[in-house]
């Protein structure tokens, strides 16, 4: 039976749904994925861009809100951001709960190229702290 890992963030637009492509691609076969957010703001075109130059198509997850009978099913929640982690709802005693704080790309400023290295550089960090998770 596959563990089942959820990642919170304030709107799943971006580093929820980065965490989920990538957890869903390095270990897809050994977890079962979800993404959700304090609220849903809708996928970050941005998001969907860097995932797709490292080769991860994110463009059919979801963005939704945190669904809490779902606390209920997962093993392993991971809030991405203070936000969610500061405004999680109580996780039952059979759920873990890990806090992987990372800075949100969305609030980048600059020009376009400044942007997209931003979006590209939590992309890497997401996926190296997913790879040591694994590793783990």
């Amino acid at each position: 039976m596959k563990k089942k890992v959820l990642f919170l963030c304030t709107g799943n637009a971006c580093r929820s749904q980065m965490a989920e492509g990538w957890l869903k691609h390095l270990a897809g076969e050994t977890y079962e994925v979800y993404s959700a957010g304090i609220v849903a703001h809708g996928k970050n075109p941005l998001a969907i861009a860097a995932m797709q130059n490292a080769g991860i198509d994110i463009s059919m997850q979801k963005s939704e809100a945190l669904a809490p009978a779902l606390l209920d099913e997962i093993d392993l929640l991971i809030t991405v951001c203070g936000n969610a982690d500061e405004n999680c709802p109580i996780v039952p005693v059979s759920c873990e709960k890990q806090h992987w704080p990372f800075d949100d790309p969305a609030k980048a400023v600059g020009s376009e190229a400044e942007i997209t290295v931003e979006f590209h550089r939590v992309r890497d960090q997401i996926r190296d702290k997913i790879k040591a998770f694994l590793a783990s």
